[in-house]
């Protein structure tokens, strides 16, 4: 008669966001002392993307092209973060950043997942030669 669904057990919290930010917390008040809050917000939001990136695919962790990869992508934003002229002014930081940092993400996201489907093993190739 009714439609009622059991409830499902409870699963542990996951405290992955928590974790970004205590990690970027440093990293936006060395900025921030080395440069200004402007650059550390970018290089805060820009590694923000990055982590999440890397959330995404973590269970690629095992393999050292995946690494490679990121270093890389971090090797690339460094220019980015401090050479790149942001607007001062008038205009707030996050109008700039946060569009900034969801195309980032979204490029980082494609190209770990193009680097998985070129250099990960088919999981179904593998069951038939068993």
């Amino acid at each position: 008669m009714f439609d009622y669904e059991s409830p499902k057990p409870k699963e542990p919290v996951d405290y992955t966001g928590l974790k970004i930010v205590a990690m970027l917390a440093p990293v936006f008040f060395l900025i921030t002392f080395l440069a200004n809050a402007d650059t550390g917000l970018t290089a805060s939001i820009i590694l923000g993307m990055i982590m999440l990136a890397v959330k995404l695919h973590w269970n690629l962790r095992k393999h050292i092209w995946f690494w490679v990869i990121i270093a890389i992508i971090l090797a690339l934003h460094v220019p980015l973060v401090f050479m790149v002229r942001w607007p001062h002014g008038y205009v707030p930081t996050r109008f700039y950043t946060i569009p900034v940092g969801i195309a980032d993400f979204v490029i980082i996201w494609g190209a770990l997942s193009l680097a998985e489907k070129l250099f990960a093993k088919n999981p179904a190739s593998n069951d038939q030669n068993e």
